[in-house]
């Protein structure tokens, strides 16, 4: 499923462009030449294709059908016809590709170290505050809100999002603060609860009062499941 309003139909995700706006000739990568050369498939005319787009549409069929934890780079490069040292170049990770397939708003990699950075007795607030901003941007909000709702139906999306979430984000901050990964899925829950019941539900006044009276309300609470014991 594309995340943005792409809803799942038939247990895949949805084929489509990569989201950019535009296309990208071979050779428009901005690194002057040099990276890995592209495997065309038969037919396909020199010059002609959007490579980042064809990488991003077959990682959302792979993603699809083998979930995060068994789809690989290879894989989605066999299945755009490219080399997988081609799908390294745009994406970096296989949690980059991912969060390109679903149009998701932050990148773990990135997002990760900021909540981790800064002291340990200020963590509960970052991530709250952090989680909060990132949502009240409806671009930002509106792919994952998609995918909640394709999750209710379609347990092939439970597992995808189920896997990324966990290998991906919660035990990698869990590992980073030394904590059982029970109190990170515990913190997470939480959050994403009250995401889900201001913007979703839009529960009043829940909707409708301002971030930093929320991070008020919710810091401490997060930062007993995350801070030092």
């Amino acid at each position: 499923m594309s995340a943005g309003g792409d809803g799942a139909e038939g247990g895949r995700l949805s084929r489509g462009d990569d989201g950019e706006g535009g296309r990208l000739s071979r050779g428009d990568d901005g690194e002057g030449g040099g990276v890995a050369t592209e495997r065309r498939r038969p037919g396909r005319r020199p010059g002609s294709a959007d490579t980042r787009g064809e990488i991003v549409t077959a990682a959302r069929k792979i993603f699809s059908e083998k979930g995060f934890d068994k789809a690989t780079i290879r894989g989605i490069a066999r299945e755009a016809g490219v080399d997988p040292a081609l799908v390294h170049h745009y994406f970096d990770t296989k949690e980059g590709i991912f969060v390109a397939a679903l149009r998701l708003p932050v990148n773990p990699a990135e997002m990760i170290p900021l909540i981790l950075q800064g002291p340990r007795e200020e963590i509960g607030e970052r991530l709250v505050r952090f989680l909060l901003t990132m949502t009240a941007d409806p671009q930002a909000r509106e792919p994952i809100i998609a995918l909640v709702r394709s999750a209710m139906t379609n347990e092939q999306i439970v597992a995808m999002i189920r896997e990324f979430l966990t290998m991906a984000v919660m035990n990698r901050v869990a590992e980073g603060l030394g904590i059982p990964a029970v109190r990170m899925q515990v913190a997470f829950a939480q959050v994403f609860g009250v995401v889900l019941m201001r913007y979703v539900l839009r529960l009043e006044p829940l909707a409708s009062v301002e971030i930093e009276e929320l991070v008020e309300i919710l810091a401490p609470t997060i930062q007993r499941y995350l801070g030092d014991d």
